[in-house]
């Protein structure tokens, strides 16, 4: 028999492991580690990602109208883990821990190329329903490592070892 939980948060299992990147309008760049990603629209292919408004990059994401979401094998541990425990306030993270990155092709934020998988999102929408502001992102490239594509242009998720 079932039963109730008594913890609800997270009740969703699994999440992706999923660090999303951003740019100022200074120029400077900042990742960060969200617990809430996920698709919501195959046409137009849109994606989400929720931040909560205390967090350095929520107002990057609001001033650009863009992001990037980087999907990390398990050898990205030590840098997600650093991603995710720094604010981007306190310091430059991508030259403190040397995080190698380059210029997205269609929005104004950074590309982990570290990550054998980075999707540009163009912000669309936002809802704050709760502790996460919600951005919805129009897909407007998904960059992947030649590696895990087929010859048709599907990627293949199997053969990535991600977090």
């Amino acid at each position: 028999m079932k039963k109730l939980a008594k913890n609800m948060m997270l009740c969703m299992q699994p999440v992706p492991q999923t660090i999303v990147s951003c740019r100022d309008k200074d120029g400077n760049n900042n990742a960060l580690v969200v617990g809430f990603a996920a698709n919501v629209s195959l046409d137009p292919v849109m994606v989400m990602v929720g931040i909560v408004p205390t967090r350095h990059s929520h107002h990057m994401v609001k001033e650009s109208g863009s992001f990037v979401i980087n999907l990390p094998r398990k050898d990205f541990q030590k840098e997600y883990s650093y991603l995710g425990s720094k604010s981007g306030r306190d310091e430059d993270k991508f030259a403190v821990f040397g995080i190698k990155w380059e210029n997205a092709k269609y929005v104004n934020a950074p590309i982990l190329t570290d990550c054998p998988v980075s999707i540009e999102c163009s912000v669309v929408d936002s809802i704050m329903p709760g502790t996460h502001e919600l951005f919805i992102g129009k897909v407007e490239a998904v960059h992947v490592d030649e590696e895990y594509l087929d010859d048709n242009g599907n990627i293949l998720w199997d053969k990535m070892d991600l977090m």
